[in-house]
């Protein structure tokens, strides 16, 4: 249609993104090097959604026993201590080109950093990521208008195969899951309808907006607020696990949407659903995304596969969010206004 935003186009790309990165065989088949170490501490950054696409990473690494950590770029400037030798800097950056990760690398070169390799994920080639990095890891998801979309959903492709690689896995499983999760978020793109949901949250006069994901679902909470704000200018929050009820709960009540991720019916999450029963006894719409549910809450099902597929496409579903919030509140879906696709100033 000649009416759809580049915003909306990223999102249509986004099966043929990840079939891409599927097939591709540009992941280095030799192995990481030094991160493969058991005793090589692993330290994972970013800023925006790149940063909270490491944390399934971080969760990943961590359980099976590694020294590992999700810190954003901006921090390791200020704190960058946990850089030294012995450790590995695994630098996400959708653009290759965050001024952040940029200063880090900077250090590097200038010998005021000293750490054993650096680990460059983002999409082009001859960014200043992937030129200043040991290793470069390509994303693949191809040129991307405006809002992460694609972008994110191979970043958190390439994360996946990083941590397999890292740990001894298989990752011809994790390729044949991207291309199961292509068909899915096809599926999702083309059969989730938000439009009412949106038209109301937007539409309230105190409107309230607020994601709440638990385990790997934290990124997608945090993504889900992100280009929220980005794409709609609606002001919404994401929080991780049981982060909503140390203060943000006092914004429950008419007005209050909460949209939650990662909980599943055949494995619901007591915690989630205890927050969900509260939420609803205090007058605020709860959504589940998936296949879960309370009484009185609304449910946006999508099929999910396996973790790393739901994941992928739950944070289609907060993207189409994010296109009809905009739409009801009278904007152009993922123009920028203020900021822009690229953020180089520190």
């Amino acid at each position: 249609m000649a009416d759809r935003t580049p915003f909306e186009e990223d999102i249509l790309e986004q099966p043929e993104a990840l079939r891409r990165l599927a097939a591709s065989a540009a992941f280095p088949a030799a192995g990481l090097g030094a991160v493969e170490r058991a005793e090589q501490r692993i330290i994972l950054t970013g800023m925006g959604s790149s940063h909270f696409a490491g944390i399934p990473t971080w969760r990943r690494l961590v359980t099976a026993g590694r020294p590992a950590w999700n810190v954003d770029a901006g921090q390791l400037l200020d704190a960058p201590g946990l850089l030294r030798t012995g450790s590995t800097l695994v630098a996400t950056s959708q653009s290759g080109a965050s001024g952040e990760v940029a200063e880090l690398l900077e250090r590097r070169a200038a010998g005021t950093l000293s750490f054993d390799q650096a680990i460059g994920i983002a999409d082009a080639p001859d960014s200043l990521l992937a030129q200043g990095s040991d290793t470069f890891l390509p994303l693949l998801s191809g040129t991307e208008a405006t809002v992460s979309t694609k972008s994110y959903l191979n970043t958190l492709g390439v994360h996946r195969l990083f941590s397999a690689s890292v740990l001894g896995e298989d990752s011809l499983s994790v390729r044949a899951e991207l291309l199961a999760a292509a068909d899915l978020v096809e599926q999702a793109i083309i059969g989730v309808d938000t439009a009412e949901l949106a038209a109301s949250v937007a539409g309230h006069p105190r409107r309230r907006l607020a994601f709440v994901g638990r385990g790997d679902h934290a990124a997608t909470a945090l993504y889900s607020a992100l280009i929220t704000k980005e794409s709609s200018k609606v002001a919404a929050e994401g929080y991780i696990g049981g982060q909503f009820r140390h203060g943000p709960f006092e914004l429950a009540g008419d007005g209050l949407t909460v949209v939650l991720f990662g909980s599943r019916a055949d494995e619901p999450d007591p915690s989630q659903r205890r927050l969900a029963e509260d939420l609803v006894a205090s007058g605020s719409r709860v959504v589940f995304v998936g296949d879960d549910s309370v009484p009185g809450a609304l449910t946006i099902e999508v099929d999910r596969g396996s973790d790393l597929t739901a994941l992928l496409v739950d944070s289609v579903v907060a993207q189409l969010l994010a296109v009809e919030l905009a739409k009801a509140n009278g904007v152009v879906p993922g123009e920028f206004l203020f900021g822009s696709k690229i953020t180089t100033v520190v």
